[in-house]
């Protein structure tokens, strides 16, 4: 008989939105666990760099600025896909996390009177910074904003939060359980009850029984080949939400791809770099973006800019590499003090990874999968469709303040903002319920996952997990790009489909015993592939270009017929996802419009039903 942990409040995830929820748990009284794939300072938390969105108006730049001026740019950003009463909410709320997150001990970087110069499109610019201000936190320029917004720490802001976030949890009491995997959620159709996980240094299983579970275990970039995204993120926590067949995932056709990931490692250098005055260069070492974004050029959202630079390269404008083509990023002109000082991880990544210093010479970048705008929909509390008790926040969650197009510096946010507004909803969950763990059902979980980790290792099955892996990632990397269309999308859905057959047949090559990687792939290959048909079948039927989700053959944006969110239900013997979908916002407060850049077309909302659509001439 496995081990049985009993707790009031289990996160599934210690990454910053996992450890700020059970902050706010454990701060009311109620015995927190967190369990991690990695010790919990490891998170993915720890790799962002550039920046945390919060309307502090403190910067020269950034005077004036206030919520509501965030939340515009937020709904601009999401393509007008994002549920609008959570992106107030979050705007609202921004400022009031990052300030707690100071006197918590963030070292953000602050305020210094004076003259100073900064970059913009190459120019060097003045700006002086008043002297009233000093020593309140500073924010830098991101893309797609109307204010100097992005509050930071150099460049190593999500290291510097979770390390903060990470002594805080420890003084509240909240117990991290590290190296252990989730293979299932338990519930009974109703009520979520805990999880079903796997000690990865031994290898054997224990049940994890909660009032309130949360999953928090970031995104699902792994899927892809190519991915700014650290090797853990392989969608664990979707995949046991999926498989209940009653919790959705909400927009997963809505995938990111981020304009500077490094050639070939495509290991991330942050948009503060562009922020701060970098440029994007041919292969004729000259600018481009302003060509096709005047007013935001570098600076335009990262779905356009991305779309931007694959659009030059097509033109013939890349450089040919034995790994592809890409195209430069120049921080040249910042200078090497600005560079070692705010810039210093990309400094240290590219004389690390490249062999290159950025100070004298460019850095190879091309637009790589970076995050993920679906997950676990749940409404503005964090609650999940479907389960009782269960909760999800942070990139694993559609909260939804994203839509189809997330701005950088708002992620990192949301993770903080999110673990504040649903720890609060967790607190008074655990202070009403009544939980009842049936053994029966606790055992029937429990068998069924030690049957499915028999199976694979000593089954009848013939595949190798790697092969498949590998499949699906090429699959996904060739049809399922940033530029979308009907043939190529349908030929993914086809192809993944029988990925997906050769997923529920593959054996283990070694004996499957202790701390096994291959076992612990091989116990979500399958879900894996089904998050992957998730994403390509959404986009497949998903008749419109909107935000990160360009058809090339319906380059409308059909706030008609599509503004809505996709709903993606995964019965357990299915091989295709069944979609549904719901408005994308109940509350309109800011109407369809044009972004103000990325060159949109638009189906107005009030377009007249029996008038033939624009794309259909």
């Amino acid at each position: 008989m496995a081990e049985i942990i009993y707790t009031d409040f289990l996160s599934v995830g210690a990454g910053l939105a996992g450890e700020r929820v059970a902050v706010e748990a454990a701060s009311a009284g109620f015995k927190c666990i967190c369990l991690s794939l990695v010790p919990a300072r490891r998170s993915h938390s720890s790799a962002a760099q550039g920046g945390m969105q919060a309307a502090l108006g403190n910067c020269i730049k950034g005077e004036g600025d206030n919520p509501e001026i965030h939340f515009e740019d937020t709904v601009k950003g999401s393509d007008w896909g994002c549920d609008q009463e959570v992106a107030m909410l979050f705007a609202k709320t921004a400022p009031i996390a990052i300030r707690q997150l100071a006197y918590w001990g963030v070292p953000w970087n602050r305020v210094v009177p004076g003259k100073s110069i900064y970059y913009k499109g190459g120019k060097q610019l003045e700006k002086e910074e008043k002297q009233e201000k000093w020593g309140l936190i500073t924010a830098r320029d991101f893309g797609g904003t109307a204010k100097w917004r992005a509050c930071y720490c150099s460049d190593g802001t999500g290291h510097a939060m979770l390390y903060t976030m990470d002594s805080i949890a420890v003084s509240k009491g909240v117990v991290v359980h590290d190296r252990v995997e989730a293979l299932s959620l338990i519930h009974d159709g109703e009520n979520c009850l805990g999880v079903v996980a796997r000690c990865l240094r031994t290898g054997k299983l224990r049940v994890y029984l909660a009032k309130a579970t949360l999953i928090a275990t970031g995104g699902f970039g792994r899927i892809y080949r190519a991915s700014t995204n650290a090797v853990i993120n392989e969608g664990g926590g979707l995949i046991i939400a999926l498989d209940t067949g009653i919790v959705p995932l909400g927009n997963m056709e809505a995938v990111q791809f981020h304009p500077t990931g490094i050639v070939p490692g495509d290991i991330l250098v942050t948009e503060g770099c562009r922020g701060d005055g970098g440029t994007l260069l041919d292969v004729n070492e000259e600018r481009f973006m302003h060509i096709y974004e005047p007013e935001k050029a570098e600076l335009a959202s990262r779905d356009v800019v991305s779309r931007r630079m694959v659009e030059h390269m097509r033109k013939g404008l890349g450089v040919k590499s034995p790994y592809g083509e890409h195209l430069w990023l120049d921080i040249r002109h910042l200078g090497e003090k600005h560079i070692t000082t705010k810039l210093r991880e990309v400094y240290d990544i590219c004389m690390n990874f490249l062999g290159i210093n950025p100070v004298h010479e460019l850095i190879p970048v091309r637009p790589t999968q970076h995050y993920s705008m679906g997950g676990i929909r749940t409404n503005k509390y964090g609650e999940a469709y479907g389960l009782k008790g269960l909760f999800a926040a942070g990139e694993a969650a559609c909260w939804d303040m994203h839509g189809f197009n997330r701005l950088g510096g708002n992620s990192l946010a949301e993770t903080v903002v999110a673990g504040m507004i649903v720890g609060q909803k967790v607190v008074e969950f655990l202070e009403s319920c009544q939980v009842s763990f049936k053994t029966s059902l606790v055992d029937q979980e429990l068998k069924k996952q030690q049957a499915k980790l028999q199976r694979l290792v000593s089954g009848s099955g013939k595949e190798n997990v790697y092969a498949v892996r590998s499949a699906m990632q090429d699959i996904l990397m060739d049809y399922v790009g940033i530029f979308r269309n009907e043939k190529d999308l349908q030929l993914a859905v086809n192809k993944l489909e029988e990925v997906l057959e050769r997923a529920r047949n593959v054996k283990l090559r070694s004996n499957g015993l202790g701390a096994n990687a291959e076992l612990s792939l091989a116990s979500k290959i399958e879900g894996m592939v089904k998050l992957a048909l998730c994403v390509a079948y959404g986009a497949l039927e998903r008749k419109e270009s909107r935000g990160s989700h360009a058809r090339e053959d319906f380059p409308y944006r059909n706030d008609r017929d599509w503004w809505v969110r996709t709903l993606a239900y995964f019965k357990e013997d299915a091989t295709l996802p069944e979609l549904k979908y719901e408005p994308a916002t109940k509350e309109v407060i800011l109407p369809p419009g044009d972004r103000g850049y990325g060159g949109a077309k638009i189906i107005p909302y009030d377009y007249p039903k029996d008038k033939p659509l624009p794309n259909e001439k």
